[in-house]
This record gives structure tokens, sequence and C-alpha cells, in this order.
């Protein structure tokens, strides 16, 4: 029989006729949210579930929010509805919800992957009769690099010419704290400069037991100074006339989706990261197999070539077209 107690709609996934809504795309009284990407977590609910580290992410960026903070592994009751959050290795505080009702069991992955990650506890696989996931790189030609090969990438670049700086694009909450970590990892210990736009998330990544080493605001610092060293900002950032000050940057950018070519002429990029913080094919077939459930729900991505694959392994799979979910920033 159908779990009938779990619908997808415009306003997210609603629970047990609406009593709470997981990642809602309009306010509600009650949602729970994955983690703190915007098009995730959203102003104006009355109450939100969520880690102490979304919530957190949340109040920095839309101010107080009432908050119900879970942690990992913890249990709370919504009406009949058990809810429990588990790490999603996504980002900074981001979770996978399993839902719980009369013996059945739905997991909402939110955006997840599972490649290693320094600023965020590993992703859990959790059996389950529903899997409602992502798939944002659910195609075969999505097999994403280890991330060290690509941090390499900029310390030879730095290394060939200690005269430029390396620009790097990165969304500013999850992608430029992993970038800072990955270059900490392969023995990068010189001070990195911050755009202005990144500086309150680093601090809060700092809070909440992130160490990233010593970090400059590139804001009034001197040319001279940034040479030889790595400078963090938006992707935006990259061709704004605030970067014309740097010396001569080497511009770099990281996200899955430089694994095309045709993205990397796109944004003219000299130094394309294939760094994501999303499961990339592999990824998301392997946590299927893993998780054995009896359907799969895709809410966003290629749904095409993720449903086609369950097709072949005789899982039933269905795709929700949610409203107002975007990968191209954070990817």
């Amino acid at each position: 029989m159908p779990i009938d107690w779990i619908k997808p709609g415009a306003g997210g996934i609603e629970v047990a006729g609406g009593a709470a809504f997981v990642d809602p795309s309009l306010p509600k009284p009650l949602a729970i949210v994955t983690h703190g990407h915007a098009d995730h977590a959203r102003a104006g609910h009355g109450r939100v579930i969520a880690t102490p580290e979304t919530l957190a992410i949340m109040e920095a960026r839309y101010g107080p929010t009432e908050g119900w903070p879970v942690a990992y592994g913890e249990t709370v009751e919504v009406g009949d509805v058990r809810v429990t959050l588990y790490p999603a290795g996504h980002v900074l505080g981001s979770a996978q919800v399993l839902l719980e009702r009369a013996g059945e069991r739905v997991i909402v992955t939110g955006d997840f992957k599972r490649a290693a990650d320094p600023t965020c506890p590993p992703f859990v696989p959790i059996a389950c009769d529903v899997l409602i996931t992502e798939a944002t790189f659910g195609l075969p030609v999505f097999r994403h690099p280890p991330a060290s090969d690509e941090i390499a990438k900029v310390m030879e670049r730095l290394a060939e010419s200690p005269e430029r700086c390396v620009l790097v694009g990165a969304y500013a909450l999850g992608k430029a704290q992993r970038v800072i970590c990955h270059l900490r990892e392969a023995g990068y210990d010189k001070p990195i400069y911050l755009h202005g736009a990144m500086e309150k998330l680093c601090a809060l990544y700092e809070a909440h037991g992130v160490a990233l080493g010593e970090l400059r605001s590139a804001t009034g610092a001197e040319a001279a100074e940034m040479a030889g060293h790595v400078v963090v900002a938006p992707p935006s950032a990259l061709r704004d006339r605030w970067a014309r000050r740097l010396p001569d940057p080497v511009l770099a950018m990281a996200s899955g989706w430089l694994q095309v070519r045709q993205r990397v002429r796109q944004n003219n990029i000299d130094l394309p990261l294939v760094i994501s913080d999303h499961a990339d094919w592999e990824e998301l077939t392997r946590t299927i197999r893993e998780v054995a459930p009896s359907e799969v729900w895709v809410t966003h991505g290629s749904e095409a070539g993720l449903l086609r694959w369950c097709e072949l392994n005789q899982i039933r799979a269905r795709a929700l077209h949610m409203v107002g979910r975007t990968d191209e920033g954070e990817a």
C-alpha cells in the first residue's frame, strides 16, 4: 500500500496532513529545515525544527528564528510522526530527515554528498521504505574527482606564479569553508584573504568548531600583500570591479558543474576546481542500494537519469518537480 501521509506540493514535503512541512518554499507554522541554503531555508516560519547549526545559520541570514533545535540522532514527535535528524554531509548542520509513522519509514535527504568534507559530519545511510532524494548530478557523466586532486592544482599554480594570487569563486555557505579546510589539509598555512561577503559565515563556522586558520579581509589590503596567496570570494565577484585591485589574479571556481567544459568556457575560468557539495552519480546510486527503499522520489535535478536507473533496477520511482529548488549557485 502506498504511504499516504507524505505528500509533495508547492509548499514543500507535507507531513501528516500539514502538521509540518520539510523545506517549505512558503512560510508555514512548523517547518523542518534540512540545511541553511536559501532554496531550503526560508524566513517567516512560525517554528523551525533543525540542527542547532542550521538554526544559527538561519538566524545569521534572516534574523531571530523560533527554533526547535534537534541534535543528530535525537527524535522528537510531531503529532503521531516521529522525526529524527541524521547527517547529510552537505554543509555545516545539514541533515537528512527520518519520518516514522505506524511502522513506515521515509527519509528526506535534502541536499547531500558522500565525499569527505572536514567541515561537517559524513552522510549516514538509513534504511527506509521511501527515499526522497535530490539528483543534482543524476547523470552517469558526473563522477567527481577527489577534492585533494583539485586543491593540488591551486598549490601548483601558486608555486608557478608567486607574483599573482589565486582568486577562488566559491559559494559563501559551505563551499568557501570547505575549500579553505582542504587547503589547510594540503599544508597551505599562509593567511587566506576573504571578500567581505565571506567573513560572517566563516566566523560562524569557527564558532561551531571548524578551524579555518588565519583569515584576513581582502578589503583594504594592498595588492602586493596578496601576491602568492589565495583569495576567496563569491563567484559573482570574480569579474566585479572589486577584483581589479588584486595582483593579476588567476580566476578559479569551485563547482561540480565545472566537469562540463562548456561551463568552464561560459565562465571564462582559468582554473576549474571540480569540488561539489552534492552527490555525484556513483554516490546517488550507491546510496539507493544501501538504504534499499521500495520506492524513490526525486525532488529536483536530473530526474530522468535517476528514474531510468531505478527502472532498470526494478525500483519504483517518481519525479516530484519541487518548486523553488536550484542547484546552480552552490553545487
